[in-house]
């Protein structure tokens, strides 16, 4: 990872240790407002705390905007760093953010209609969640036999303890019993469905997965697709997890042998999108430092004049 990653990577880690203790505090200052106005039997006093309490929960949109927005930025981080770790991960796809507006409708309860500047206010940006980017990465040549790529749309299918996932990563090997399988001891499944099993000896793979040794067809990889939007969760190792039924056999396979496709998270990219992240939740966790000043300057110099 370059230096300046490197720089913004620490200074995004200190930010997120500070925030338990930043948000505890605002909390507590909210929490003491409310907690105040029992205790005193000061009518006046009572009055004007609650008036307080009532004033800040009328004004406390910037508190909440910044307050989701630095949350969605830690988690927003934490995207982009195991994307930039997986830069040098064969067949890894970046995962790419978006986010949901979480409309709070302040005043409803008491009948008080809001204006259009109020909604706007009070429209919150969370972070909804991440897709996985289904771009394809660069090939890169190895000469190994058993070393295959997708050219193309297309993922090769692996059997695991927890079922069925779908690769891009074709770094195969052939085990002790004869089967195909990945780096991690996983089967490698072929067209039938079953344990893909070859013998031993140099093979020859074709573009649609067809696997030949000494001029005669010992196998054929199982190679499927998705439908546009179908959703796909990463499971590490490059594999994938999808919806029950949701993949079909790939009708135009495009498999290269001894290639193996790159991780398609560009190592620029990432950088830049660490760089934004750190910009925009400095400036968050400065809106909340003066929102916790506000309150500890309100409860230091205006309370106290109450009589």
């Amino acid at each position: 990872m370059p230096s300046a990653a490197c720089a913004s990577g620490q200074k995004l880690t200190a930010i997120y240790v500070a925030l338990p203790t930043l948000f505890s505090a605002i909390e507590v200052k909210f929490r003491a407002l409310n907690v105040l106005v029992l205790p005193f039997a000061n009518r006046g006093l009572a009055s004007t705390l609650h008036r307080c309490c009532r004033e800040i929960s009328n004004v406390d949109s910037g508190y909440y905007a910044a307050f989701t927005g630095l949350l969605a930025g830690t988690q927003a981080l934490e995207l982009a760093a195991n994307n930039l770790a997986n830069i040098s991960t064969t067949g890894y796809k970046a995962q790419r953010e978006f986010y949901n507006a979480l409309a709070a409708r302040l005043g409803n309860s008491n009948g008080r209609q809001l204006s259009p500047l109020n909604q706007a206010i009070n429209n919150y940006g969370v972070l909804g969640g991440a897709i996985v980017d289904l771009q394809s990465g660069t090939l890169e040549r190895t000469g190994n036999d058993l070393d295959v790529a997708m050219e193309g749309s297309g993922f090769f299918v692996v059997q695991t303890n927890a079922g069925p996932k779908y690769t891009r990563n074709g770094n195969f090997r052939v085990g002790t019993e004869g089967q195909v399988q990945t780096a991690w001891g996983d089967p490698v499944l072929d067209d039938q469905n079953r344990p893909l099993e070859i013998p031993s000896g140099p093979v020859s793979i074709s573009a649609d997965g067809t696997i030949s040794l000494q001029g005669g067809v010992v196998g054929r990889f199982q190679t499927v697709d998705f439908a546009p939007g179908t959703t796909l969760v990463p499971e590490g190792n490059s594999m994938y997890s999808a919806p029950k039924g949701s993949a079909t056999p790939a009708t135009d396979p495009r498999v290269r042998q001894g290639m193996l496709e790159a991780s398609n998270m560009s190592p620029i990219t990432g950088t830049i999108a660490l760089i934004m992240i750190q910009r925009q939740t400095q400036l968050l966790q400065q809106a909340l430092s003066i929102f916790h000043n506000e309150f500890n300057k309100s409860a230091a110099e205006d309370l106290p004049r109450v009589s």
